[in-house]
């Protein structure tokens, strides 16, 4: 088997979708993607396409390694999204081929069903409680909302309060059996990070969520002598040794790898597998597509410390399309008491509404995270 082909789709609300072809009539499919930077993405994608042109997809581990040692610099987000949307790609084709599940070729499912969680407030969080509750009734044991707007270096109490009375007010709603993860989004400085951990902790979140910037991690340190609440980083980290630090300091509780930026599915179940070594559970990051939290599933179902899934449903970026929009059948994502079933189709799992995808792509995107200023006029971290 020999792949013949590459073809890219920048479809709405923010996605870009990679199919590869084969000469033996296999397809799969990958989601090579940076948020407001596909183009970008795709460019480096396309970069790669005369290596891939009649290899064999099968070899994933050394196509991989060709790609990511093959280029004298490697890493960062750009170039790594663009691997890991390749690599899911054939492992699409490579399950298919064997017609079986992703992750029985990565050892066999390590549990019978995934928890997810689901998004509320949105980026400046607003209506927090009933949204909370509305996910409650939904079915969903876990919700996730923004901590935060933006914040000086040293700002006013009062928006801690603010956080605060959020955070309180959506535990009051939903009670103590379901968890709150807080996303600090790299928003606030070590600082204000220790002060927000501090009064939030009598609220007992899941976890917080990147209290500092991937850059100034040496903080979790401090910060986590602060608070008892575990703290989660991760995101925004690539490969194996992007996150080999991390793992080795000790001060994070849960990682939280993106498998369309971190290297793929194989790399970010070796990465679950260095972190398990640490004791340190995997919550893997994933506000994209189908095929990304697709992906996701397949590494959640083989790997142990998973604890619980992100996923875009109704997210507040999904403006224009949501998750379920481009599938065939939507029942794969089905939730039920907030989990997910196992997957149980060849390969990634999910059959794509190509002729929808084509359609989509003629329109495209061109979506941008904004740029946040502060009182003072200062840019500040979105």
């Amino acid at each position: 088997m020999k792949i013949t082909g590459l073809e890219l789709f920048k479809v709405r609300p923010r996605w870009l979708f990679l199919k590869i072809s084969t000469d033996e009539g296999i397809s799969g499919w990958g989601e090579p993607i940076v948020e407001g930077r596909a183009e970008t993405v795709k460019a480096a994608v396309l970069e790669l396409e005369d290596f891939l042109i009649g290899k064999d997809p099968r070899r994933i581990e050394d196509l991989w390694q060709a790609m990511y040692r093959g280029g004298f610099y490697r890493g960062g987000p750009i170039l790594t999204s663009a691997i890991s949307g390749i690599e899911q790609a054939l492992w699409d084709i490579k399950g298919k081929y064997y017609n079986t599940p992703v992750y029985e070729l990565l050892g066999g499912a390590a549990r019978d069903r995934i928890r997810v969680y689901t998004w509320i407030g949105g980026d400046r969080p607003h209506d927090v409680a009933d949204a909370a509750r509305e996910a409650v009734a939904a079915g969903f044991t876990a919700v996730k909302m923004n901590a935060t707007e933006e914040m000086h270096y040293v700002d006013s109490l009062t928006k801690v309060d603010a956080a605060v009375e959020r955070l309180a007010a959506v535990r009051e709603a939903v009670g103590d059996g379901i968890g709150i993860g807080i996303d600090f989004h790299g928003r606030v400085t070590k600082t204000m990070a220790k002060i927000l951990a501090v009064e939030m902790t009598p609220y007992r979140p899941m976890f917080i969520e990147e209290p500092v910037l991937p850059e100034n991690n040496e903080a979790l340190r401090e910060i986590a002598r602060a608070t008892s609440i575990p703290i989660a980083t991760g995101e925004r980290m690539y490969t194996r040794w992007g996150f080999k630090e991390l793992l080795r300091e000790g001060v994070v509780d849960i990682i939280q790898p993106d498998v369309s930026h971190a290297g793929g599915i194989l790399e970010t179940r070796k990465i679950a597998a260095m972190a398990e070594a640490y004791d340190i559970a995997v919550a893997p990051h994933c506000p994209l597509g189908p095929i990304a939290l697709a992906a996701c599933l397949q590494v959640d179902a083989c790997t142990p410390n998973v604890i619980i899934q992100e996923q875009s449903l109704g997210i507040h970026y999904n403006q224009g399309s949501d998750l379920l929009d481009y599938l065939v059948d939507t029942n794969v994502f089905r939730y039920e008491a907030g989990y997910v079933p196992l997957p149980d189709k060849p390969g990634l799992g999910i059959e794509i509404n190509e002729e929808k995808v084509r359609e989509a792509a003629k329109i495209g995107h061109d979506w941008k995270n904004p740029i946040w200023r502060r009182e003072d006029g200062t840019v500040a971290e979105w």
